[in-house]
């Protein structure tokens, strides 16, 4: 007899459906899964076996074939274990037929019948309600994660048990209920706050820019000046995530498998790689691609401590995702693209002693060694920085202060009023902010009169800027016109923005 269960498996971010169809026919004793399995899906029948016998179910000894449909796409992942246990259930008719065929069905099976959690949940909800299936039947670990969804009944299992006796109709399983307003209240409060910072008004104002046009940013310091610091505060100074943000934001850390506290991401998330960070951890990759570090920062901050130690053709991959807001990996059997739309900051200190800019302690480097310390910065990626920032050392005056700073709130409040006026000024045109204007939005947006004309093109040549730098430029001052509420870009808000390029004018 043939049997179908129908369940969910991953190809990227997205979900696709898998129809898996069991046949138990006349033969020698034989398990084959047929239709692209990797070799953990193929793996699945020792663990059925298992946990049908260990929770009181026959295993059949004839000949059973799995087919899992499309047969062209790759299978991977322990959530076939379920749908499979459940089709040679149907097929032994121990299990409605029927029911099988309208529930969808994901889960690892442990070999005494428990059912484990797997990775990517969401995205399979998501999917299973898109192709009209009214419930799904999966981990209870995963459960409220999957309830994010709207529109389709989650039902939590425990036991291989739990789910005969649903689908025998001799039981009711209560679906899992999302409650936005509970998830935002368990969700951590405890950010980072800029008022903790003393001293460095600079490198707040310049940091606040960045946060009011999502430009990239790279903090320049000696040790010990406070660019983590810095750093660390950025989240709390970024708009809120939108609902479609959060849900995108979710997926993919739901695919990576890190979606632990929270069902739903309400905070943006900050990652902090190591600088001995491979091109497959911080791009994404594998024999089975999976996101790195600039997907799992996707909406949110990429913060690279000393960047010059990051190995330079790893960072050199980063210029498709800070262009395009997405990464591509390529593969034999397979292409996937992941979201990659993050703010990059960069630290890193002005030679290798890490003093050449301290006014109270000498540099012991020589300029040639100064000179190979900041080459490690390809100019390609340094053209795709907006903001150089210089982090100085901070005054034992400062740091005694009993002055309270600005607060994250009050500077976020003048951040998400800038990025007001720019969501209605790119309203349609499918960007969000000052970062992402093309050049036939800063022709039309990033209008100078003569007098801002003369002071730009003295600086181009000056300091010999390329054409993308001119851009950065001109996108930073629009950025800080909108923190002003203004209209027209003034000369002052373009000084602010030439400032901001201190390795172009090659000081430290």
């Amino acid at each position: 007899m043939i049997a179908k269960t129908y369940t969910c498996s991953l190809l990227g971010i997205d979900a696709f459906l898998v129809e898996v169809e069991v046949d138990i026919s006349a033969g020698l004793p034989n398990f084959s899964t047929v239709g692209l399995p990797d070799n953990i899906v193929r793996e699945s029948k020792d663990r059925v076996k298992a946990a049908l016998q260990n929770s009181g179910y026959p295993f059949p000894s004839d000949r059973i074939t799995v087919n899992l449909a499309p047969a062209h796409l790759k299978k991977e992942g322990a959530g076939f274990d379920l749908p499979i246990a459940a089709g040679i259930l149907a097929a032994m008719e121990l299990v409605n037929p029927e029911k099988t065929q309208q529930t969808v069905l994901v889960g690892e099976l442990s070999l005494d019948g428990r059912v484990k959690p797997v990775a990517g949940s969401l995205p399979m909800a998501i999917q299973a309600r898109a192709c009209g299936y009214p419930e799904m039947l999966l981990p209870a670990a995963n459960a409220l994660e999957a309830a994010v969804t709207e529109g389709i009944r989650v039902l939590p299992v425990g036991h291989l048990s739990e789910v005969v006796e649903y689908l025998n109709g001799r039981a009711e399983i209560d679906p899992v209920r999302f409650d936005m307003e509970t998830v935002r209240g368990s969700e951590c409060a405890d950010q980072l706050d800029f008022d903790e910072v003393k001293g460095q008004e600079h490198a707040r104002r310049g940091l606040e820019v960045a946060a009011a046009g999502s430009h990239n940013v790279l903090l320049v310091g000696p040790p010990g000046a406070g660019k983590t610091m810095l750093a660390q505060r950025i989240p709390g100074i970024l708009p809120p995530l939108s609902f479609e943000e959060a849900l995108e934001t979710s997926k993919v850390l739901s695919v990576a498998g890190l979606l632990d506290h929270s069902p739903l991401v309400l905070n943006r998330p900050f990652r902090s790689p190591h600088h001995s960070i491979s091109d497959a951890g911080l791009i994404g990759g594998g024999h089975i691609p999976r996101p790195g570090e600039v997907s799992l920062a996707h909406n949110g901050v990429l913060f690279l401590d000393e960047f010059p130690e990051f190995r330079r053709n790893v960072v050199d991959l980063l210029r498709q995702p800070m262009e395009e807001g997405s990464v591509t990996i390529a593969r034999a059997a397979m292409s996937l693209t992941y979201p990659a739309r993050f703010m990059l900051i960069a630290a890193m200190n002005p030679c290798p002693c890490g003093f050449a800019s301290d006014p109270l302690r000498g540099c012991t480097c020589g300029s040639h060694r100064v000179q190979r310390y900041r080459n490690r910065i390809s100019g390609p990626i340094l053209d795709r920085i907006d903001l150089h920032i210089e982090v100085p050392a901070v005054r034992y005056e400062d740091l005694r202060s009993t002055e309270t700073a600005e607060s994250s709130e009050t500077i976020r409040k003048r951040v998400v009023a800038a990025r007001d006026r720019q969501l209605e000024r790119f309203d349609g045109d499918g960007i969000y902010s000052n970062a992402l204007m093309r050049p036939k939005h800063i022709k039309k947006y990033c209008r100078l009169d003569d007098s801002c004309e003369n002071l730009l093109a003295g600086a181009v040549r000056q300091l010999r800027l390329s054409a993308r730098a001119y851009h950065r430029i001109l996108k930073v001052a629009r950025t800080i016109a909108d923190l002003d509420q203004q209209e027209s870009i003034a000369p002052h808000h373009l000084l602010e923005a030439i400032q901001y390029r201190s390795l172009d004018r090659r000081m430290f």
